[in-house]
Parts: structure tokens; C-alpha cells; sequence
């Protein structure tokens, strides 16, 4: 028992270590996922954009809240027309809610005229786990230079699936993207995310 204890207690710090690192105002660590179009994709590929992470479960009310209103279609498109990058990331596990499969991925950012950059896959939940997501939708937002977490949280204030309340929130993503062309720091730099939990 103990021989397996050590390894586990390392394996439990190793992972600590890497979640305590993504923090607003630290280094974003890269990753390579599977894209729902073939490809494979990788932070480090942005060097020198603005790069918004969405983690995302299409059967989450949460999430449905931001697509059925087109709010989170709108921030895509404006972002991404403004050179930014936006990952939509799954990361339900296979047999669990929220899953999907590539061809059903891309259905769905067809049905739902979705714009993200790449709709990416991690079906094993390391980078879900890595970055410390634990809702859908979770933001986040790595600077211009790719390399620092700027903010990281809620997509709104207002922590509900009412479709009445996003004119009424203040939307963090769009705070924080006006702070970074500014050359400022978003304030606040890290929110507490409301959604569903991550199906790992």
C-alpha cells in the first residue's frame, strides 16, 4: 500500500502545482487538443493574439442561456473579427453528459451558427483539469504576448439560465477585452464561474 501511496501523493502535488499556476497575472501553460475539424491545435500556435478559452457542454442550461440568446455567438464574432482567437473546449468525458463526438461538434456549431476559432476536444480532461475549469460556460482570457492568464471566471455577473439577465449583467469578457486594449488589467481579474459542473 505504501509503495502505491507515494506515487498517488506525488501524482496529487504534481497537479496542485500545475492548477496553482493559472492565475491571473501568471503564465497560461500551452497544451495540444484534437480540433473537431481534424486538426491538432496548440496554444503556442497564437503566439502574439489575444486567445478567450470557453469551456462549454451543449446540453448545459447555463451555456444554452449565452447560445439560444446569440450572446455568446456575438462575442464570438466580434472578438475573433478583432484578431483574437476563441477555443471552445469540451471536456466531458465519453459515456458522461455533454460529450460528443467531432461530426456532432461541428453540427453543432453549424446549428447553433457558432463562430468560435476551434472547437477543441479533450475527452480525458487533462487541460480541463490543468486550467482548474469546473463550469460551463469558464473563461478565460491569455493576453496578447500568449503567454499570461489576464482573467479567468464567470462570463457575467448575473449567475442564472434566464436569458433576461444578460442585458442586465456586466459581461466580464467584455470588460476584460476592453481593459487589454487599453493596455490595461482587467478588473476584476478573476470571478467566481457559475454553470454547470465540468463532466470529467
Amino acid at each position: 500500500m505504501r509503495t502505491l501511496l507515494a506515487p498517488i501523493a506525488l501524482l496529487a502535488l504534481l497537479v496542485g502545482t500545475a492548477q496553482a499556476k493559472v492565475a491571473p497575472g501568471n503564465p497560461a501553460p500551452d497544451f495540444t487538443l484534437p480540433s473537431a475539424d481534424g486538426s491538432d491545435v496548440s496554444l503556442s500556435d497564437f503566439a502574439g493574439k489575444t486567445v478567450i478559452l470557453e469551456w462549454t457542454n451543449h446540453g448545459c442550461p447555463f451555456v444554452q442561456k449565452h447560445y439560444k440568446s446569440g450572446n455568446m455567438q456575438s462575442l464570438q464574432t466580434r472578438y475573433t473579427g478583432d484578431d483574437a482567437v476563441w477555443l471552445s473546449i469540451i471536456s466531458s468525458a465519453p459515456g458522461k453528459q455533454g460529450h460528443v463526438s467531432a461530426d456532432k461538434a461541428l453540427t453543432l456549431t453549424e446549428a447553433r451558427d457558432a463562430k468560435p476559432t476551434h472547437v477543441l476536444l479533450d475527452e480525458d480532461g487533462t487541460v480541463g483539469r490543468l486550467y482548474g475549469a469546473k463550469t460551463t460556460p469558464h473563461m478565460y482570457i491569455i493576453d496578447s504576448d500568449g503567454t499570461m492568464m489576464a482573467y479567468m471566471g464567470a462570463i457575467d455577473s448575473i449567475p442564472s439560465a434566464d436569458t433576461a439577465d444578460i442585458e442586465r449583467a456586466t459581461n466580464y469578457v467584455q470588460t476584460s477585452m476592453a481593459a487589454l486594449a487599453q493596455d490595461r488589467l482587467p478588473d476584476p481579474a478573476s470571478t467566481k464561474p457559475y454553470g454547470c459542473s465540468v463532466k470529467y
